[in-house]
C-alpha cells in the first residue's frame, strides 16, 4: 500500500499494532504524539526479529546504543482504534556509524504515515559514534532495499 519514497522490499517486518481508545485525542482520532512511539516500537520490533532482542538487550548484552538523531513523518490519513495498524518496517540506509529506517503505517489498505528515523551506533559507556559490529553491519546490508531484495 505504499505511495511515494523508497520501494518497500520483500523483507519488510510487518509489525501490527492495537490502537486503542486511550491513544486517542478529543478528535478521537490517534494523538499524534503517538505516531512516533508506533513507529518506534516497529523498529524495535525489527531489531527484536533479526537480532532475538531489541534496544534494551543490544545496549545491556551487546553494548551497542543507537541513539536517533532524525525523525521525520508524513501524515496521509488518520489513525483511529478501527482497525489494527500494521507498520512495515525496514532499514533504508546504512552509513559508517549510522542507519536509517523507514516505517509506514497502514490501516484498512490505506497509507496513513510514512516516516524516516535516522539512529547512530554509540558505546552506551562513552556515548561516542561507533561503526556497527561487523554482524550488525552484514545483517542489515541484507534487509537494505537496494540489496536485491525488493
Amino acid at each position: 500500500m505504499q505511495e511515494t519514497g523508497t520501494k518497500r522490499p520483500q523483507t519488510a517486518l510487518l509489525h501490527e499494532i492495537r490502537v486503542t481508545w486511550g491513544d486517542c485525542d478529543p478528535a478521537q482520532i490517534v494523538y499524534t504524539g503517538r505516531l512516533p512511539w508506533f513507529a518506534l516500537d516497529a523498529i524495535n520490533a525489527w531489531w527484536e526479529a533479526h537480532l532475538g532482542g531489541g534496544w534494551y538487550q543490544m545496549e545491556l548484552d551487546r553494548g551497542l546504543g543507537t541513539p536517533f538523531v532524525h525523525m521525520s513523518l508524513d501524515f496521509r490519513k488518520p489513525v483511529t482504534p478501527r482497525h489494527r495498524l500494521i507498520c512495515p518496517v525496514w532499514p533504508d540506509a546504512l552509513g559508517t556509524s549510522s542507519i536509517t529506517f523507514r516505517v509506514d503505517g497502514e490501516q484498512d489498505g490505506a497509507l496513513c504515515f510514512s516516516g524516516r528515523f535516522v539512529c547512530v551506533f554509540v558505546d552506551p559507556s562513552s556515548f561516542g559514534k561507533r561503526p556497527p559490529p561487523g554482524d550488525v553491519r552484514a545483517l542489515v546490508q541484507r534487509h537494505l532495499p537496494q540489496a536485491g531484495a525488493v
